[in-house]
C-alpha cells in the first residue's frame, strides 16, 4: 500500500472560509477544502493552483503550509495525507455554472465561522486553522464519508 499526498488549500475572503463539496450527486453533505491529489513532478503549490482552478473556477496565490491531515481507510488499504497551504483568491468568482473537470466537485460555498458549527466538514481543526495564524497536525483518523 502507498500512501497517496494531497494538497488542499485554506482560503478566507472577508472572513468566510472556502469549502466544496466533492461527492457526485449528493452522496455525502460533508464539506472539505478544495485541493486534491498531487502529480508527481510538479511542485506542491503547482499542483494546488492547478486543482483549486479545477474545483472552482478560481486563480489563487500559494502561501505557506498550516496543517498536515491523515486519514485511512485501513479495510479498503487507502491512507492519504492532506497538506494544507494558506491560499489568497486572485482572479475569479464562484459560479454555479462552473463545472469541474473530473466530475468530483458538485457545490462551492463561502462559510462564515458561524455557519461552520452547522455543517459536516473534515477536518475537524480546519475551523480553527483557517480563522487564526496556528499551523497544526491531525493525528490518524479513519475516512468519513
Amino acid at each position: 500500500m502507498s500512501i497517496r499526498l494531497a494538497v488542499r488549500a485554506v482560503i478566507v475572503e472577508n472572513a468566510r472560509l472556502l469549502l466544496v463539496n466533492a461527492y457526485p450527486g449528493g452522496q455525502s453533505d460533508l464539506w472539505c477544502a478544495p485541493g486534491g491529489g498531487a502529480d508527481p513532478h510538479a511542485s506542491l503549490p503547482d499542483n494546488l493552483t492547478r486543482e483549486v482552478y479545477e474545483e472552482t473556477g478560481l486563480r489563487i496565490s500559494v502561501g505557506h503550509p498550516c496543517m498536515v491531515n491523515e486519514f485511512h481507510d485501513p479495510d479498503r488499504g487507502f491512507h492519504q495525507v492532506d497538506l494544507f497551504f494558506r491560499c489568497n483568491a486572485i482572479a475569479g468568482q464562484l459560479s454555479p455554472d462552473w463545472i469541474d473537470p473530473e466530475g468530483v466537485v458538485n457545490t462551492r460555498r463561502w462559510f462564515s465561522q458561524a455557519e461552520l458549527q452547522n455543517i459536516r466538514l473534515k477536518p475537524d481543526s480546519l475551523p480553527q486553522i483557517a480563522f487564526s495564524d496556528r499551523y497544526h497536525y491531525d493525528p490518524l483518523e479513519r475516512i468519513v464519508r
